[in-house]
């Protein structure tokens, strides 16, 4: 018999639109590491237009500025999370903190015996 494994995905809506999720805090964080959306959005393996359009929407119904952009310059530009930024990405890591234990507690409940 296969081995059965849960998944889930927890994610944050505001007005009826998603603003923060796993995959979105993923993105922020590569964009904080690689100061750069373009090379944020290859490691998260999305182009750069989803990563620009994810960005807005999260901006958009955060109503917050969670990125500074840098335009050009003898450093080249580039891109970095805000203050703000960074504390949605931190509260949203102390909120999904635990989800999956239970998450597979519940899951050993309902399925334990197989």
């Amino acid at each position: 018999m296969p081995t059965l494994k849960p998944r889930s995905n927890l994610w944050i809506e505001c007005g009826g639109q998603v603003v923060l999720s796993k995959w979105r805090v993923r993105l922020l964080e590569a964009i904080q590491e690689t100061g750069s959306i373009n090379a944020a959005a290859e490691r998260v393996g999305v182009s750069y237009h989803r990563a620009w359009e994810k960005l807005d929407e999260m901006e958009k119904g955060l109503g917050v500025q969670l990125v500074e952009r840098q335009v050009g310059g003898a450093r080249g530009g580039g891109t970095r999370l805000t203050a703000t930024g960074r504390e949605y990405v931190a509260r949203f890591k102390r909120f999904e903190r635990g989800f999956d234990d239970v998450i597979t507690g519940h899951f050993e409940q309902a399925f334990g015996d197989r």
